[in-house]
């Protein structure tokens, strides 16, 4: 299993008393976690897990380094009194979690700071849609986001790398639509030669279908996907391949900091987003944190490091104390990454996002 380094808590500064509006340097509010309820993933992505280094040799976490359900819980009670109102469980691939829907449950009753019902949702490669998606829904789970990164079979089979098949996820999307999942997301990663000949397509499918796809430029994320900036496809370009066949307009955004620039199409059929992270930076308003599978707090989808805060939990820590610690860490953050990402960061040593989540 690799090393995943740890920064040193202190948990006897100060109490930081929950209150709602946590900022760190930079004046940006605590407002979303991102919770990877497990490591292991049944795609082998070449963007985010090849399978020249999650082979079959690759030691994933033992059940008992995982948060509980009841630890997961506890800690997202924690970040909510700090202000969190948004909660999206990832992996790996979440529904890989035994009995996930029992966390879901769990996690439906919290409310935030000021009394009302989180924003509960999840990321899956659908693989598991189709049979889940019923016991999702009834459980509490509010949004899916599904990842689909072609329509094109030969293109799709090649990126998961495991050979599932388009149908299959298609199949999994319309089973959360009959569930009753209104609102579906749909990313597609980008990378220039491998499925940027997509782009229109996979607009086209999903237009006036209710769903929105949102499409992600490739980016330097762990340290096994080989990114280079030539790999990248602008969103300014995706935006511009788009609407010279279905014209769009640009489109406010729902809430501040929200992580996809919206782009409605003109005639009212509905919208695409495109997330620029690599040629758009939005750290000035990004209000994310990451919870790990083995419940390591990280400021930053880029880190190099995380904090520990299964081991206080596991030391006896109250929960004052952990709050406290959470406070402190979110307070000195200073992360900005993709507004000052080089060549040269880029080929930093960072957390897979396996395992730290998207």
């Amino acid at each position: 299993m690799l090393s995943h380094p740890t920064a040193a808590i202190t948990v006897d500064a100060e109490l930081f008393a929950p209150s709602g509006a946590l900022a760190d340097t930079r004046g940006r509010l605590l407002r979303d976690l991102r919770i990877s309820v497990i490591d292991r993933c049944n795609f082998r992505c070449t963007y985010c897990m090849p399978k020249s280094v999650f082979d079959k040799d690759y030691q994933f976490l033992p059940k008992s380094e995982l948060l509980s359900f009841e630890e997961i819980t506890r800690m997202t009670r924690l970040f909510a009194a700090h202000g969190v109102n948004k909660i999206r469980l990832t992996g790996g691939e979440p529904l890989l979690r035994k009995n996930l829907e029992v966390l879901i449950e769990m996690l439906a009753a919290l409310k935030t700071h000021d009394g009302k019902a989180l924003d509960l949702t999840l990321t899956t490669n659908a693989s598991l849609l189709a049979k889940k998606a019923k016991a999702l829904k009834a459980a509490g789970l509010q949004r899916v986001t599904v990842s689909l990164d072609s329509l094109d079979e030969t293109v799709f089979r090649a990126m998961n790398d495991v050979d599932f098949s388009v149908a299959d996820v298609l199949k999994g999307i319309a089973a959360a639509h009959d569930a009753g999942f209104a609102l579906i997301k749909i990313n597609m990663v980008v990378k220039k030669g491998v499925n940027d000949q997509d782009i229109v397509a996979m607009a086209r499918r999903f237009k006036g279908s209710g769903h929105i796809v949102r499409f992600i430029e490739f980016m330097d994320v762990g340290t096994s996907n080989g990114w280079r900036m030539d790999d990248v496809v602008p969103s300014a370009e995706i935006v511009r391949m788009i609407s010279a066949e279905m014209p769009l307009i640009e489109a406010e955004p729902n809430y501040t900091g929200e992580v996809a620039e919206r782009w409605a199409y003109a005639d009212g059929s509905g919208e695409i987003g495109v997330i620029s992270s690599v040629t758009q930076a939005f750290c000035s308003t990004c209000t994310r944190a990451r919870l790990s599978t083995e419940g390591k707090l990280y400021t930053c989808l880029f880190a190099q490091s995380g904090h520990d805060l299964r081991a206080l939990m596991r030391s006896g820590k109250s929960d004052e104390q952990i709050a406290a610690a959470i406070g402190l860490i979110w307070n000195q953050r200073e992360d900005r990454y993709s507004e000052i990402r080089t060549e040269e960061t880029a080929r930093t040593k960072k957390i897979e996002m396996s395992y730290i989540g998207g």
